[in-house]
C-alpha cells in the first residue's frame, strides 16, 4: 500500500463511480419515480402516496421498507398501510422504501423517501389558569409585569390577544405574534383606584401558510397592585378631590367649646368627631403620631395624646375668646410623610337654661309642596317656631345660635323658623317632633308637632286647541291696539314737539320787537327805579338782572297770549297825558294817583299754588277813560310812524312759574286778530 501512488488510487475511484452512475442512469430509464415525496400526517389507509412510472416489461417489487411495513405496493401505486402521525416519534423522521424494478434481462432498485409532513391538528396550551402576579403601583409605563409562554406540539408562534374584564388599557402585550406574551404596563397605576385587575389572554397558533384549521388557547391574568408609601396621612372625615390623577382628602377641621374658668374633665368633645388621621396609602396603614405645632398649646391650657390624637385640658380659661390649635399628624416612621389640622375651641359663659319652646305642642297644615304650613292655632297665619332662651334675658330669650330641624324627615324643611312641604305625601296626619338646638353649647328643647297633609289637587283636562286659539287671537288683537296708541302717541309727541319749537321761535321774534339798536323801545318799560329805590326794606333782584333769554324760556309754562299793542304808554306825559304811569313791584298796595302798582301779599300761603293774587281795581273807570285817550293818542301816532304798532300794558296772571310771578301784555281792544298773546315770567 506504500508503494501505491495516491493520484492514481483518487484517479480510478472516481472512475469507477462515475461507471456506477451511468449504469445506474441507464437502468433508470425503465423505472421512473420522484426521488422525495411528502405526505402529510393523519392520513386514510390505502392512501396514495407516489406512483412509479416504468416500461410495461418491468415489474415492481417493495425490497425493503421502515419497520412495521408503513407501505403496500399495489402495481405501480405505492400506499399508505397506516395511518401516520407527525408528533410520534416513529413517523417524524423521513421513510426510504426501497422498490425493485425487474426486467426479462436485469433487476435494479430504487429508494423512494417519503416525509410526513405537519399538519395542524393540536391547540396551544396554557401551562396555569390563572396567572398570579404583581405589580408596584408607581411602576412606570412600558415596565415588564410578567411573561407567558403557551406551549404547542405543531406551532412555536403564536398571536396574542389581551382583554380586561376591570379596568381597559392598564396593561398591554409587547410583540405579536411572538413566541411568549410579555405583558407590560401601559397606563400610571394607583392603589386607592384599582387594587385588582383581572386579564384575560388569548393564544392562536396558525402560521400563514400552514395546512390546517386555527386553534387557540386562553387564560386569566390576576394583576394586583401593590401600595407604595407615596401619601401623607388623612384627618378623618374629609373630603376626596382628583386632582390631574392625584388623590387628594382634604379635612374641614375640628370644633370644641369650654366653659369660662372651669376645666373640662377628660377627652373634650370635638365637631365633627374626635380627631383622628389615617395612612394616606391604605395598603401600608403606617402609624400615626400627633402633635401641636410649634408647641402651640393655647398658652399651657391644652394637652395631645401622641398615639390616640385625644385633646385634653389641663387648666381653666379665664377669657372669652376663641383659642386656635394647629396639630400635625406624622407617619411613626418615615416623619416626611405629615399633614396638619386645626382645632378651634370656643371659651364661652356657662349655660345656665335650656332652650324652651313658646308651645309644647304644635298643629299646622299644609297644602301643597314648597308652600308655608299654616298653624291651626291661629287665624290663617304661618307656623312659626320659637324657643327662648333664658341666658339671653336681655334680647327678650332670642338665642341667635338656635337653630330648628325634625330629626329624621327630609319630608318637611325649616327656614326662618317656617315649616315647608319638601316632598309629595299622600293626604294624612302626621306625628314628628321638632327640635331646638343650641349650637354654642349644644343644649336642646323638643316640642311636639302635628301635621296635616292636604294636598291641593289641580284638575286634569287644561285647555283644548279651541281655547289657545282665542286666547291667541285675543292676545293678537290687544298687540295690535298697544301698536296703534304707541303710534298715535309718537304723532302726537313729534307735534307737540314741533309746536313748541314755534312758540319759542315766535317768543324770540316777540323780545326782537321791543329791541333795537339803541336798547329798549320806549313802549315797554322793563325795570322800574322807583321800587328800587322803595325803601320798605326788601332788596328785590332788579328786572335788569333777568335775562330775557330766561323769561322766554320760562313763559313756556304758561299759554302763550298775544302781545297787543296798548295805549297806555310810559311816553303819556310827552303826550299830553295828566297822569305819569310808574309800574312797580312792591309789598305794599299804593293807592297814590299816577301808579299802576303790583304788590305782594304777606300772608300767601308757602304751599299754595296760586303766588299770584289778582286785586281789583276800584278805580276800573278812571283807568279805562286814561286808557282810551292813551290809545286814541296811540292810534295817531301809531298811524305816522309805524302803521298800528300799540304799546303793550302789564297785567298778572296766575301760572306756575319758577319766580311765582305772571304778567300778561294784553291790548284793550277786542277786535284785533293780527297779535297775539305773550306771557313774560319775571
Amino acid at each position: 500500500m506504500e508503494g501505491i501512488n495516491p493520484h492514481f488510487t483518487v484517479r480510478t475511484a472516481f472512475s469507477l463511480l462515475l461507471l456506477v452512475l451511468l449504469q445506474s442512469s441507464t437502468e433508470a430509464q425503465i423505472c421512473i419515480q420522484p426521488d422525495l415525496v411528502r405526505f402529510p400526517e393523519n392520513n386514510t389507509i390505502g392512501e396514495e402516496v407516489v406512483t412509479i412510472t416504468h416500461d410495461p416489461e418491468v415489474t415492481l417489487s417493495i425490497d425493503a421498507q421502515p419497520e412495521g411495513d408503513p407501505f403496500r405496493l399495489v402495481g405501480n401505486i405505492l400506499q399508505a398501510n397506516k395511518v401516520f402521525d407527525h408528533e410520534s416519534d416513529a413517523d417524524t423522521g423521513p421513510h426510504v422504501v426501497r422498490i425493485l424494478c425487474t426486467a426479462p434481462d436485469s433487476t435494479f432498485p430504487i429508494n423512494v423517501i417519503v416525509i410526513v409532513d405537519n399538519i395542524n391538528d393540536n391547540p396551544p396550551i396554557f401551562d396555569k389558569n390563572p396567572y398570579n402576579t404583581e405589580v408596584n403601583e408607581l411602576a412606570p409605563v412600558d415596565t415588564v409585569v410578567d411573561t407567558f409562554i403557551p406551549t404547542d406540539v405543531d406551532s412555536t408562534t403564536f398571536y396574542f390577544t389581551l382583554t380586561s374584564s376591570s379596568v381597559e388599557n392598564a396593561f398591554k402585550i409587547q410583540t405579536s405574534p411572538s413566541r411568549e406574551a410579555v405583558l407590560l404596563v401601559e397606563t400610571l397605576l394607583d392603589y386607592d383606584k384599582v387594587k385588582n385587575v383581572q386579564l384575560v389572554l388569548e393564544a392562536q397558533d396558525m402560521t400563514p401558510g400552514r395546512a390546517g384549521q386555527p386553534y387557540t388557547a386562553t387564560t386569566t391574568i390576576n394583576v394586583a397592585i401593590k401600595d407604595v408609601d407615596n401619601r401623607p396621612p388623612w384627618f378623618q372625615p374629609c373630603t376626596m378631590y382628583d386632582i390631574g390623577g392625584a388623590l387628594v382628602c382634604q379635612s374641614a377641621g375640628y370644633s370644641g367649646s369650654v366653659d369660662l374658668n372651669e376645666q373640662e374633665d377628660g377627652i373634650l368633645t370635638l365637631k365633627p368627631g374626635p380627631l383622628h388621621a389615617i395612612d394616606g396609602d391604605n395598603g401600608i396603614e403606617e402609624e400615626i403620631t400627633y402633635s401641636f405645632v410649634g408647641g402651640e398649646d393655647g398658652g399651657g391650657l391644652f394637652a395631645i395624646g401622641a398615639s390616640t390624637g385625644n385633646i385634653t385640658m389641663l387648666k381653666p380659661a379665664t377669657e372669652v375668646e376663641n383659642i386656635t390649635l394647629a396639630v400635625l399628624a406624622a407617619q411613626k416612621i418615615n416623619r416626611h410623610q405629615f399633614a396638619t389640622t386645626t382645632v378651634t375651641i370656643s371659651v364661652r359663659e356657662k349655660s345656665l337654661h335650656l332652650p324652651q319652646f313658646q308651645k309644647p305642642r304644635y298643629e299646622a297644615v299644609v297644602t301643597k309642596v314648597g308652600a308655608m304650613a299654616i298653624d291651626l292655632d291661629s287665624e290663617g297665619d304661618p307656623l312659626q317656631f320659637l324657643a327662648t332662651d333664658d341666658d339671653y334675658l336681655s334680647t327678650e330669650g332670642i338665642n341667635p345660635h338656635i337653630t330648628y330641624s325634625i330629626p329624621g324627615n327630609s319630608d318637611f324643611s325649616i327656614i326662618n323658623r317656617y315649616l315647608f312641604l319638601t316632598k309629595d305625601l299622600p293626604d294624612s296626619t302626621l306625628s314628628l317632633e321638632v327640635v331646638a338646638t343650641d349650637t354654642s353649647n349644644d343644649d336642646t328643647a323638643i316640642a311636639e308637632l302635628s301635621v296635616e297633609v292636604k294636598l291641593v289637587t289641580v284638575p286634569s283636562g287644561g285647555f283644548g286647541p279651541g281655547d289657545m286659539a282665542a286666547l291667541g287671537a285675543t292676545l293678537g288683537v290687544l298687540l295690535f291696539i298697544c301698536l296703534v296708541v304707541i303710534v298715535v302717541l309718537a304723532l302726537q309727541l313729534r307735534r307737540g314737539k314741533a309746536d313748541w319749537k314755534k312758540i319759542y321761535e315766535t317768543n324770540m321774534f316777540r323780545s326782537t320787537m321791543g329791541q333795537g339798536s339803541s336798547g329798549p323801545k320806549e313802549g315797554i318799560q322793563y325795570t322800574n327805579n322807583a321800587f328800587v329805590n322803595d325803601g320798605d326794606g326788601d332788596d328785590p333782584k332788579s328786572l335788569e338782572d333777568l335775562k330775557l333769554e330766561d323769561a322766554i324760556m320760562k313763559s313756556t309754562a304758561v299759554p302763550l297770549h298775544a302781545l297787543l299793542p296798548d295805549n297806555t304808554s310810559l311816553e303819556g306825559s310827552d303826550k299830553g297825558d295828566d297822569k305819569e304811569v310808574k309800574p312797580i313791584l312792591t309789598k305794599e298796595r299804593r293807592m297814590d294817583d299816577g301808579y299802576k302798582s303790583v304788590w305782594f301779599k304777606e300772608d300767601i300761603d308757602p304751599n299754595a299754588k296760586e303766588e299770584v293774587v289778582i286785586i281789583p281795581d276800584s278805580r276800573e273807570d278812571d283807568s279805562e277813560e286814561e286808557e282810551e285817550d292813551a290809545s286814541s293818542n296811540g292810534k295817531e301816532e301809531n298811524d305816522d310812524n309805524n302803521e298800528g304798532m300799540k304799546t303793550p300794558r302789564s297785567v298778572f296772571n296766575e301760572a306756575d312759574l319758577d319766580s311765582g310771578l305772571g304778567v300778561k301784555m294784553e291790548d284793550p281792544a277786542e277786535d284785533s286778530d293780527d297779535v297775539d298773546d305773550l306771557t313774560l315770567n319775571l
